[in-house]
């Protein structure tokens, strides 16, 4: 069973996706969904084994797309922003996107 983060982490996380790195959340779901022409992305939950986006796409398609954290499992929050930064990292090379350098 995968680490459970709390409720505050969850929180802080999500709100910092979706609100400060929407265009990263949309590369990634256009990275790692099987379905195409992904238009739209949020980041709607994580745990230690993934991150969770909801997508939809150009005619209307719905779906939930779970990407595994490219480190394997994690257990803390500091964990989180490596691993979607490596996501995001991934997400790039995949789709010939070049990378923005990271602070």
């Amino acid at each position: 069973m995968p680490h459970a983060f709390d409720a505050d982490a969850l929180a802080g996380v999500l709100a910092h996706m979706n609100n400060d790195h929407i265009d990263d959340n949309l590369l990634i779901a256009r990275a790692f969904s099987p379905l195409p022409d992904v238009i739209s992305a949020t980041m709607t939950t994580f745990d230690g084994a993934a991150g969770q986006w909801e997508v939809i796409t150009a005619d209307g398609t719905e779906d939930v797309v779970r990407v595994p954290w490219p480190g394997g499992e994690i257990t803390e929050r500091r964990e989180v922003r490596r691993e979607i930064v490596a996501l995001y990292d991934e997400a790039c090379a995949r789709l010939g996107v070049t990378a923005r350098p990271h602070d």
